[in-house]
């Protein structure tokens, strides 16, 4: 009885039921609660997920920028070490059992693939060459394409394929 009057009193909240004579508390969330957090839920999912691709292809990027440094240093290092100097014909051949010890990773290297970039070695002559880091999927993997060459200055195009005129990064 003592419930009774705590619910006629409006002290008890409204999910009570009787059952067998006795008063009980119903637990549980309305259609409307659920709703109002499945809407809460959507509505951080719907910010947080363009933010997180971003951040995806800007560490993509990053790495891109980071093995075009890796390879054209190790380009470099090789020049030095050999006699007559020339750059390697391939990436193949700064890892080993072509060259011991080996400059770069074999990922790089051999795969010539990384983090969602595609990268070109090509060797234009005993005393240049030129390497392109293209996304694999554009908008997806990554934004921005990649150029180094003997200079070692990496360069970044957002339209196309990057070359020599393209804007230095920085």
């Amino acid at each position: 009885m003592e419930i009774k009057k705590l619910l006629d009193k409006g002290l008890i909240p409204t999910p009570i039921v009787k059952r067998t004579g006795l008063y009980q508390l119903v637990r549980g969330f309305t259609l409307v609660e659920m709703m109002v957090v499945i809407a809460i839920i959507s509505t951080l999912a719907a910010i947080s997920i363009p933010v997180f691709l971003t951040s995806r292809i800007n560490a993509n990027e990053a790495s891109a920028i980071a093995s075009c440094k890796a390879i054209s240093t190790s380009c470099q290092s090789y020049y030095m070490n050999v006699d007559p100097h020339t750059y390697p014909a391939q990436l193949d051949d700064l890892v080993a059992p072509a060259s011991d010890p080996p400059y770069l990773d074999t990922v790089l290297a051999v795969d010539k693939r990384k983090q969602g970039y595609r990268f070109e070695y090509t060797l234009n002559g005993a005393e240049s060459f030129t390497l392109y880091a293209d996304p694999i999927t554009v908008g997806r993997t990554g934004n921005r394409y990649f150029f180094v060459d003997e200079t070692g200055i990496i360069r970044a195009n957002t339209g196309g394929r990057a070359d020599a005129t393209s804007t230095p990064i920085e």
